[in-house]
Formats: C-alpha cells, structure tokens, sequence
C-alpha cells in the first residue's frame, strides 16, 4: 500500500476519497471516480497531537500493479523547505510564517543553541506562538496564557497551575508539535512532518546543498517578497523564458531590431523560418529550444544554447548557472541565482 499525503491546514480536517468500484484499473481513475462522503459521515484524518497540521494516512485505493507506478511519485512532504535565511531572525523575538500551508513559528533556543520550529498555536487556546515571547530562562512564552515551551515542545510551566498540584504541565495534550529543523548554507530548513517516527529525518535525508552560499568568492543576496500565490507557481514561472517578452510587457526592455542580423532571441527565426510572424508578433517572442539531460521526480538539468543551464532541484530549488555545467564540475566560479 501507498501512503497519500493529506496538507491539512490547520484544524482543518479533509474528506478521504474512497474507492466506488473495484474494477477501476488504475488509482487515477480510482480518484477520479472517488466519492464524497455525505456530512453526517465524513471521515477525518486522525492528527498525532491536538494541533498538529501535517498528516498521512495510509489508504488501500488500488493493486499491486498501482503500487509498482508510484513508485517514482514524489512525496512533497518528505522534503525540506526553507523558512529563511537566519540572517533575517532575530534570535531574541518568535518569527511566524506559512509554509508549504502550514502556520509554524520559528525561534532561537539559547539552551541548544540552536533554531526550532513548531506549529504556531498554543495547544491551551490555540493563540499563535508567534505573537509570544522568549522568557529569561530561554523559552517560548506563549502571549495568551502565558504557557511557556522548551526546544522539544514540552510545555515546562503553566502559571495557572497549583504550584502543589499535580504536574499538569506534563500531560501530552500539553505539547506543541515540534518539526525537524537545521541550519545549513546560512538557511533555516524545516521538514513538515512532526511525528516521533521523522524525529531523525536528518540522518536519513539532509535539505539540498547550495554550496556557493557557503563559497567566499561568490556575494549572496537574500530577497524576500510575499505573492499572493504559492512558490510552485513562482518556480514554474522563473523556469519559463517564453512568457517574458509577453507578461512583462512595458517592464523589460524593447525588443530587438527587426532585421536578419538582429542577434537577439527570437529574431533570427522570425525572419528566415517565420517572416509573416514580424507583422503581428511586436513583443519579440519567439521558440526557446531547450535539452533536457536529465530528468526525474527530483528535478532536472537543461543545458542552454548559449552555454549556461537551468537546473531545478524539486521540490523548491531552481539555480541558473551563466557558464557549461562542465565548468561546475571542474569547480570553476558560476554566477547562480537560487530560491
């Protein structure tokens, strides 16, 4: 059986698709032809603790011949995404963010001397941690209440709590989930499953290396921009030279001359192998030829004609290089812009 990723924002609870017939010869068609449940039976995905976001339940939609096709399916929550660079943090306050559709807050923890994650809601009230503090003894205060958690989740005081009483604050339900986190290339990553079984992720799989961060004779600057759209659409969007001379209309620069000798993308076609297309096509588009060398779930590699290349590393990585991948072999400097 397959695993299906459920993306549950949180406190949201997804309906499961269910199979309606068991001849159906695939699992796409068996998505296709799933049903909803009506209201007064829907089932829910069970959550490993009161506020986690992140899921994944095991669901028997197909046979054995399913299985052998998913095998190279890419499984977008057994990645690592950044959060940001932690030059950007400030070690002394919680930062909140949404990532990969999940409300998660970031903060310094001086006891390890390292930056954690956790869902941005207090499991007391649900308030966002992230709008808390760090107490003196180096935990995350949560504004509301004023639960306070250590760099594990666990919740180490409740002041409404009989300091005589029973340890409350020890219970489960008093955790926040805490995802696996790590610092590397000068960026905060974080891996969107909080279950104990993912606690160790990092031994089994670190986030890509982007070596010419770490590199002296290459400046790095860092941008950050909120869109009012994923980072799947932005990503598709840089790695898609056609749309240029069209979308940004008025923003780039003029097209070239029209004549044969132009030089420029595009025009050398539209004279010898589409003349007509000069008449209507004022934007200066034209075919991009593009070679794939290779290509999987995890990314591909695209050699340009002028000797640069396009490489995207899934699910969140897309590096253009102005020099032969060669050169990157041969450990010769590249110009490389990364998100």
């Amino acid at each position: 059986m397959n695993p299906i990723s459920l993306l549950l924002a949180p406190r949201a609870r997804p309906w499961l698709p269910l199979r309606t017939s068991a001849s159906a010869p695939n699992s796409a068609r068996a998505a296709a032809a799933a049903t909803r449940l009506a209201p007064a039976r829907r089932q829910h995905a069970r959550l490993s603790s009161p506020v986690l976001a992140v899921t994944a339940e095991t669901l028997s939609l197909s046979g054995g011949a399913d299985e052998e096709e998913s095998e190279g399916r890419f499984d977008w929550l057994d990645q690592w995404y950044p959060f940001a660079p932690v030059c950007d943090l400030d070690p002394a306050a919680p930062h909140g963010k949404t990532v990969l559709g999940l409300r998660v807050v970031a903060w310094y923890d001086r006891a390890a001397d390292d930056w954690r994650v956790f869902d941005d809601a207090c499991p007391h009230r649900l308030a966002p941690l992230s709008e808390g503090r760090i107490d003196d003894k180096g935990r995350l205060h949560c504004v509301y209440h004023g639960w306070c958690f250590d760099g594990r989740g666990s919740c180490q005081f409740i002041p409404q709590a009989p300091a005589l009483g029973p340890p409350v604050h020890r219970n489960s339900k008093a955790c926040v989930a805490a995802y696996p986190s790590v610092v590397q290339n000068g960026i905060l990553w974080l891996y969107p499953r909080a279950d104990a079984e993912h606690r160790d992720v990092l031994q089994r799989k670190r986030p890509p290396l982007l070596s010419q961060i770490d590199d002296p004779s290459f400046v790095t600057i860092y941008g950050i921009r909120d869109l009012p759209y994923g980072y799947d659409v932005m990503l598709e969007n840089l790695m898609d030279p056609a749309h240029v001379s069209y979308a940004h209309k008025g923003l780039m620069r003029d097209p070239p001359a029209l004549s044969p000798d132009a030089g420029a993308m595009g025009s050398l076609f539209r004279w010898t192998e589409d003349p007509g297309r000069v008449e209507f096509d004022v934007e200066g588009g034209g075919p991009v030829k593009m070679k794939i060398e290779e290509a999987n779930v995890d990314g591909f590699l695209s050699p340009q004609e002028n000797g640069s290349h396009y490489r995207y590393t899934a699910p969140c990585i897309v590096s253009i290089s102005t020099l032969p991948v060669e050169a990157e072999a041969e450990g010769e400097r590249i110009d490389t812009a990364a998100l």
